[in-house]
């Protein structure tokens, strides 16, 4: 068998982008450049030594990023399949002999944009962008939230119990290596008789193109109704707030009138109240609006790689969520761009 060479690795390559390769897609549409001023703030700090490596570009350590959260894919795998996949390589712009950034290196480069709150900051520049191209938030706001499950926690009911009340307990406290592997931010629940651990993002998208304008990320436990106030979107040209009945109030109702807003979200049947006829109509007509917030979780699920995060803690929590979103939009557009 003969030695493979720069030519045979370039043919693949273009075998793989007749084929329909995703990811040439999402490189030809996006200018990943244009991430570059933000994504320096992590290299600020000043080098001890010019001694070592230097170190890796950070758009290129961002892309590792966005591979992970469009597969799923926890340190060790992102590293392994770059290594493995010549569609990997290819989208961060590297050849078979090139250095690969390891697991190690991945989590310190994420560790930076947490600390440094620049998921945020991306998200919000890339919704900038998607603006000025032509795909301004409008058709109104589609507000929902959606668990993200977290591997659960092997505690105690003791202990349990102690992390619900706000505090940490003394088991952990006495061993800060095992606090360190503790989440003491997700939260238990139960949706239709199933029991989820984890966290919930809550996402408001835009009616029109499906873009995820806003989130919020708390923990599970917590009801879909009491964010929608950092959900609401100014930006949207169209003032209706669509929403399923778990965010029906009049509390909720009023503020959104105060702020300007239409109330759109689902009128709410009770045991002593059904819904008049008048109500069914109207449920019936913004169904055909609000479905479409399902369509980004689904898109989040099955393209995606589905819903587990592999974090502890609410701020890494918030990180991985806000990727997940960032990446989602990205993809989002490019399969606009590309028709």
């Amino acid at each position: 068998m003969s030695q493979a060479g720069f030519f045979d690795f370039q043919q693949r390559k273009d075998q793989l982008d007749a084929h329909g390769n995703p990811l040439r897609v999402l490189e030809d549409a996006l200018d990943f450049e244009a991430f570059r001023q933000t994504l320096m703030k992590v290299r600020d700090k000043p080098r001890k030594s010019n001694a070592g490596r230097p170190a890796y570009d950070v758009v290129l350590m961002f892309k590792m990023l966005v591979l992970q959260s469009l597969y799923n894919l926890a340190d060790g795998q992102v590293e392994y399949q770059v290594r493995d996949r010549i569609s990997f390589m290819a989208f961060l712009g590297l050849d078979p002999g090139d250095n690969v950034p390891d697991e190690k290196t991945l989590w310190l480069f994420r560790e930076q944009l947490t600390k440094l709150g620049l998921v945020e900051v991306l998200f919000e520049r890339f919704d900038k962008d998607l603006s000025s191209s032509g795909f301004a938030a409008s058709g109104g706001s589609i507000v929902d939230a959606s668990i993200v499950p977290v591997p659960r926690q092997r505690n105690g009911r003791g202990d349990n119990q102690t992390i619900k009340s706000g505090h940490i307990p003394a088991s952990f406290a006495e061993n800060p290596c095992k606090h360190r592997q503790k989440d003491t931010d997700a939260r238990w629940t139960t949706k239709r008789g199933e029991h989820h651990f984890g966290y919930k993002n809550h996402i408001n998208a835009d009616a029109k193109h499906k873009f995820v304008r806003k989130f919020a990320v708390t923990g599970a436990a917590t009801h879909d109704s009491q964010v929608i106030d950092e959900l609401m979107d100014e930006n949207n040209s169209n003032k209706d707030v669509y929403a399923d009945p778990a965010y029906r109030s009049k509390a909720i109702s009023d503020r959104l009138e105060e702020q300007g807003y239409r109330d759109r979200i689902h009128y709410k049947a009770t045991r002593s109240r059904p819904l008049n006829e008048r109500e069914k109509k109207a449920n019936k007509k913004r169904s055909k609006i609000r479905v479409r917030v399902e369509h980004v979780f689904g898109r989040q699920v099955q393209k995606l790689g589905g819903k587990l995060i592999r974090c502890i803690g609410i701020t890494r929590a918030r990180t991985a969520i806000g990727l997940r979103n960032l990446v989602y939009n990205l993809d989002h557009y490019a399969r606009l761009v590309a028709g």
